[in-house]
């Protein structure tokens, strides 16, 4: 069973890596925190990440105006992958502090605060997760260590333009309101890997149990979310934006599970999940037509039908003449995928699986 984006060898010696947030936000705190204590800014800026890699960042912002604060900043390189964070600015103002005040986090404008509960950070703590407020823990002390200062210090991440990038990422539905988060437990931006995204899918997990919901649906598009939400009657905190990758999804559930869950998609989605794939994008599933037909036979298709089912472009065409037909094609796609989803998520998860067309109309369903 797929259930992620995969490359050949020599694919992914093409993919240039990038930066996360996280490190961003370590270079620029590192370098603010030295021009402090020493009256200069370090240019570049190198930090060590905790599996050993040493970016070097050079700075687009240096400001020390003299008033125990310093503002140095970084522009995110993310590689090849398609971040939304790509060529946007992280910024690092640092304070000093008394001895023994150790180091505080701040989320400066364009930076999100955490509202709800079931996130790693508490209600009210700055989106700045704990991989990277150990880097840049670990940068201050280096510099604390090699200039003579204490490393008690008060560090405000900000991102300009950050809220209105936010608006692309699901922070909104977690609870992460006026900005970003600051992310990356290793510091390092793997191409395509969708780590963030179903990041994002997991903490939507996360919080929605903490709030209490029982009842949680994930969809593979817009289209099909709003279609499930309303006729569901679910709150948005119960939607889980899926995408592609209901394997990423259903085994985190699986561990963290939740009296009812429900899947929602588009037809083809839906084959691609009765055939066993976990990862449903074009790239790496495609629609089996024998199975499918063999599907549309076993609900009364006539011969003619069946054989151009075997023969269609699309799922879509074999779905139009079992419509046409008045056949539950639909509903036993459905079923045979409200059987994978259970197979993946065990005893004790009531799942359904609901069917929807480009319209939003639903068209089939397994409810359990």
């Amino acid at each position: 069973m797929e259930e992620g984006p995969d490359f050949t060898a020599a694919e992914k010696a093409t993919l240039r890596r990038g930066w996360t947030t996280g490190a961003c936000a370590a270079c620029a705190a590192k370098a603010a925190y030295q021009a402090l204590l020493t009256g200069a800014f370090p240019e570049p800026v190198e930090i060590v990440l905790p599996r050993g890699e040493r970016p070097s960042m050079v700075l687009i912002r240096a400001d020390l105006p003299g008033d125990g604060t310093a503002t140095a900043g970084v522009v995110k390189d993310a590689g090849d992958d398609p971040d939304v964070t790509h060529g946007a600015q992280v910024l690092a103002t640092v304070r000093l502090l008394p001895p023994g005040a150790g180091i505080t986090f701040h989320a400066g404008p364009g930076v999100g605060t955490v509202t709800k509960p079931g996130l790693v950070l508490a209600v009210g703590e700055p989106a700045i997760n704990p991989g990277p407020r150990g880097m840049i823990a670990t940068a201050i002390g280096e510099v604390a260590a090699r200039f003579g200062g204490t490393g008690d210090v008060a560090v405000t991440v900000s991102i300009p333009g950050g809220e209105a990038l936010a608006e692309k990422t699901l922070n909104g539905r977690l609870g992460i309101l006026g900005g970003l988060s600051i992310l990356g437990t290793t510091g390092v931006v793997v191409p395509f890997s969708c780590s963030a995204w179903i990041h994002s899918i997991h903490r939507g997990i996360d919080v929605a149990r903490a709030t209490g919901l029982t009842h949680l649906a994930a969809a593979t598009g817009s289209t099909s979310e709003r279609a499930a939400r309303d006729l569901l009657g679910l709150d948005e905190a119960a939607m889980l934006d899926m995408g592609d990758f209901a394997g990423g999804l259903l085994k985190y559930l699986r561990r963290h599970p939740v009296p009812r869950f429900t899947l929602a998609g588009g037809f083809a989605k839906v084959c691609k999940l009765a055939q066993g794939d976990l990862f449903l994008h074009s790239a790496k599933s495609r629609i089996d037509m024998d199975r499918l037909a063999d599907t549309l036979a076993a609900v009364g298709g006539a011969a003619a039908d069946v054989a151009a089912a075997r023969g269609a472009n699309t799922a879509l065409q074999v779905l139009q003449r079992a419509q046409a037909a008045g056949l539950p094609l639909a509903d036993a796609v459905a079923a045979r995928a409200r059987d994978v989803v259970a197979g993946v998520l065990g005893p004790g998860i009531r799942a359904g699986v609901l069917v929807f067309d480009r319209q939003g109309r639903l068209v089939g369903r397994a409810d359990g």
